[in-house]
């Protein structure tokens, strides 16, 4: 089969598109024939080993990623099944999140994979896992967003940003959503009440609290964010997206201090991690199939150029997801 494979550290010109053996299910493993795939900042910190603090670890290693075939988020066809899988058979269609999505197959445990929203395209399924269920976790389970609170999205462009907007939104929230003025309407089309455009207004200097501020960008101090809280709010850290890397802690060191400070901090300061669950995916599936969520995606591109895809992702021009195509 074609896949993108990463043998070392580098540019996206270390990504080659080359044939390799199948996966086989084994177990509780679904093979699902890719038609979609979606890029993630991890799969940029990935491809650059960056930052360093984090080798080794699940993706990483010292001195080349753990895993050779790139890619996360899918959707697809499922082919077969291992021979301990019982919600899944072969035609069905779905989506999830396992190494190795750059491909035209991938083999994914059953529990990280859930059916497709039944309204949404391949390429729009692919955009969910990840994003999705990082801004599914963040408003639901750690900001618990509640109807009529206020809640400042800093980074709503992107692909959790967006996601994030429309779940707050979902779960009754008043949003503000900040980002540069050219993604004003993106984000106001994925419901966001109130705008700011960071370029020309500092939301740490404006006058204007909120019960959550979700920081998905990692650009901005602990004291900015603070600032801007009301009593009793919190700060959800998100670290950041694709920057301009070589760092020893990169988007981590924000989080990293918001740790050591939170237990002396009135103002609650809360790391976001995001584990994909199929319970999580069915949640995200059901809110697509309400048409509260909606995946936004920016450009596609055919899995041979998934080099492409990943240049226009690190060039920090991307606005919500880019994807690629099988």
């Amino acid at each position: 089969m074609k896949a993108i494979v990463q043998d070392r550290y580098g540019s996206p010109d270390v990504l080659r598109f080359a044939d390799v053996d199948p996966p086989r299910p084994v177990g509780d493993q679904v093979l699902v024939r890719v038609h979609a795939a979606a890029l993630n900042a991890r799969d940029w910190h990935v491809l650059r080993g960056d930052p360093y603090i984090a080798r080794p670890s699940a993706d990483l290693g010292w001195r080349r990623p753990n895993e050779r075939i790139r890619g996360t988020d899918f959707a697809g066809t499922v082919e077969a099944v291992g021979p301990a899988v019982t919600r899944f058979q072969p035609g069905d269609e779905v989506y999830g999140d396992a190494p190795g999505a750059f491909a035209e197959y991938v083999c994914a445990p059953e529990p990280r994979i859930e059916r497709k929203p039944a309204n949404l395209t391949f390429e729009q399924a692919a955009a969910m896992p990840l994003a999705g269920n990082t801004a599914l976790i963040g408003i639901r389970d750690v900001a618990k967003l509640q109807p009529g609170q206020e809640i400042l999205i800093n980074g709503a462009s992107g692909g959790v940003g967006t996601f994030a907007v429309q779940l707050a939104k979902a779960y009754g929230a008043n949003v503000t959503g900040v980002c540069s003025w050219r993604n004003l309407e993106l984000v106001r089309s994925a419901g966001a009440d109130e705008l700011i455009d960071y370029t020309t207004t500092d939301f740490a200097r404006e006058d204007r609290r909120y019960d959550v501020v979700l920081d998905l960008v990692g650009n901005r101090s602990l004291s900015d964010l603070r600032r801007v809280l009301k009593p009793g709010g919190l700060v959800v850290l998100s670290g950041g997206g694709v920057y301009k890397g070589g760092s020893l802690v990169g988007p981590m060191g924000l989080m990293i201090r918001g740790t050591l400070l939170s237990p002396f901090v009135g103002r609650r300061i809360v790391l976001l991690t995001a584990k994909t669950s199929q319970e999580n995916l069915a949640t995200l599936r059901e809110f697509a199939e309400a048409g509260k969520v909606v995946p936004i995606i920016d450009r596609t591109y055919p899995l041979a150029a998934t080099a492409d895809a990943m240049r226009y992702l690190e060039g920090e021009h991307a606005r919500a997801k880019v994807v690629v195509t099988v």
